[in-house]
């Protein structure tokens, strides 16, 4: 009888997301449909890529009322994610030629337990509006380890 295991995993990479710096409150693009607000750069600054400064915010400053920003569009990256998943197999055979086995099964989702920072979305991400109380910080993350087991019975 043949006793057997198996492993399989799944890899996503992904790059960062470019991000745009939006502005809080009401300015020139308020009133023209379809533009958005953006605040003006004042330097080149850098980027820390720490969850409570994901970008340079010392660099934004509100424009001059009634004009436009000058920071340019996708202007910052957001952060990259490299997930792992692995699944592991192992088939107990009960009767062979019926075709009877117990599968005892394992699954874990971000293997590596490391975070992994949310870029870009509508709920939680990176704050990017100048005026924001947590203006550059990271707001969410998605989940962490997830470890499922499972033990299934063919007969």
């Amino acid at each position: 009888m043949a006793r057997r295991g198996i492993a399989c995993g799944i890899v996503a990479a992904q790059s960062g997301a470019p991000l745009n710096v939006g502005l809080n409150g009401t300015t020139v693009a308020s009133v023209v449909p379809n533009t958005s607000a953006r605040p003006d750069v004042t330097g080149s600054g850098h980027d820390p890529h720490t969850v409570d400064q994901w970008f340079d915010t010392s660099i934004y400053t509100a424009p001059a009322a009634g004009t436009w920003g000058n920071t340019p569009r996708n202007s910052i990256r957001g952060p990259g994610r490299d997930n792992w998943s692995l699944s592991l197999f192992k088939n107990f055979w009960i009767n062979q030629e019926r075709g009877s086995n117990l599968q005892f099964r394992a699954e874990f989702f971000n293997v590596w337990n490391h975070t992994q920072f949310i870029g870009n979305s509508a709920l939680n991400g990176i704050s990017r509006n100048l005026g924001a109380g947590d203006f550059g910080k990271v707001t969410g993350a998605y989940d962490p380890r997830t470890i499922q087991l499972a033990l299934k019975l063919s007969f």
